[in-house]
């Protein structure tokens, strides 16, 4: 069987930059307004905690690529080490989840270049689609370069807001030790939304084929990173404006405290976010389609324009269709294929063990395989998908 997926080269911080532009989409800036009640102190604890069980669950799938010749997704791990039902249901435990995010950046970008610049939100969405979709089929090599220069432009940003929030005469860093830890469930549950950069792993593991050492090492610094920047986030907004004033979205808040060019500096920020998250989750929806399917996307331009259009064109149709249902049902199945991202990283790593065909560089340490570690992390996510759905369903309690 040959290889589908060629190796092309990236760098090790074009690795770094594609996990931070991954995990950092516009999600980073909804995390305090979900803190609103729990405070920043549950919210720091769950982004330690969930952040540390989500690098374990990307080291496993880390280690699997580092025993396998061939340069091969999820779903191809999957099929190799855990059989046919395993590759299945990975597929389409990647399908759901990119469709849900791509179907909501889509959405979002039309909504933020409406805000910024006046214009229609279908305008503003196809804008936004061009340069997302352009770099998709340039490839792996593109991709970790748009990356690595558009986060890094998201990280400047970042940092001149959270400094200039700092600096602010009226921030007052008494509130971080406000709240209850009685609200900490709700903050949880969106934590682990936030983490999502599991599925790129295999494109890293591609792009760094030729300094194979270095793979662990992007991942746990690219998690670190990503760490620090969504813990800067809430720690400014609260500080400037306590926990009863935090508004739904932090660039209001921002732009109110600060300023108009805050306002325009962070809904910036937001759309980049959107972008390199766009880039993160399509490109891995791409390359999965591509090992999935034997679509020969690196030799074949046809394949390739095929597969992106597979990628790009539904979540753009559906983010402007109107079909609720669809996106209702859309947001349960990821759920549940947060659950699958849970259980099959443990059972490829496994069978990667008993059957790798080469012995790796660098191997998971044995704690990282314990029963207690992989019973906590089942239970954390198994936790957060019924939270998920009690939480649509109108089940928890009103305070929640």
């Amino acid at each position: 069987m040959s290889d589908v997926l060629k190796a092309e080269k990236i760098t090790f911080t074009e690795g770094v930059a594609m996990i931070i532009g991954t995990n950092i989409g516009a999600g980073i800036l909804s995390v305090s307004y979900a803190a609103r009640k729990a405070g920043y102190l549950p919210l720091l604890f769950w982004l330690v905690v969930v952040g540390v069980i989500t690098t374990i669950t990307m080291l496993y799938v880390a280690e699997a690529t580092l025993r396998t010749r061939q340069h091969e997704q999820l779903s191809g791990l999957a099929k190799r080490y855990v059989g046919k039902w395993g590759s299945w249901l990975m597929f389409a435990s990647v399908t759901v989840n990119a469709l849900g995010a791509l179907v909501a950046y889509m959405g979002g970008s039309g909504r933020l270049m409406n805000s910024l610049f006046g214009i229609d939100k279908g305008l503003g969405s196809i804008l936004f689609f061009i340069p997302a979709a352009l770099v998709l089929g340039l490839g792996l090599k593109a991709l970790g370069r748009s990356e690595k220069v558009i986060t890094a432009l998201m990280v400047a940003m970042l940092l001149v807001l959270v400094g200039a929030t700092l600096l602010f005469p009226q921030t007052n860093f008494e509130h971080l030790l406000d709240g209850s830890w009685a609200y900490m469930v709700p903050v949880f549950n969106l934590v682990v939304f936030i983490y999502c950069a599991q599925y790129i792993v295999p494109e890293m593991a591609r792009g760094l084929a030729h300094k194979p050492e270095q793979l662990p090492k992007a991942i746990i610094t690219g998690m670190t990173c990503t760490f620090v920047l969504i813990a800067l986030v809430p720690l400014s907004v609260i500080s400037l404006n306590g926990l009863d004033n935090i508004t739904e979205v932090a660039t209001i808040a921002w732009g109110q405290a600060l300023g108009s060019w805050a306002f325009f500096t962070a809904n910036g920020f937001a759309l980049f976010a959107m972008l390199t998250s766009y880039w993160g989750i399509g490109g891995s929806f791409l390359t999965n389609i591509a090992d999935r399917f034997s679509l020969p996307v690196d030799d074949n331009k046809k394949a390739r324009f095929l597969a992106v259009a597979i990628v790009s064109l539904p979540p753009f149709v559906l983010a402007y269709s109107g079909m609720v249902g669809f996106v209702d049902a859309l947001y349960f199945a990821g759920v549940f294929s947060g659950v699958v991202l849970s259980i099959v990283p443990f059972l490829i790593i496994k069978g990667a063990r008993a059957n790798g065909e080469i012995q790796p560089q660098w191997r998971c340490p044995d704690w990282m395989l314990s029963p207690l570690v992989y019973c906590l992390i089942f239970l954390l996510y198994s936790a957060s998908a019924v939270y998920a759905v009690a939480a649509k369903l109108n089940m928890l309690p009103a305070g929640w």
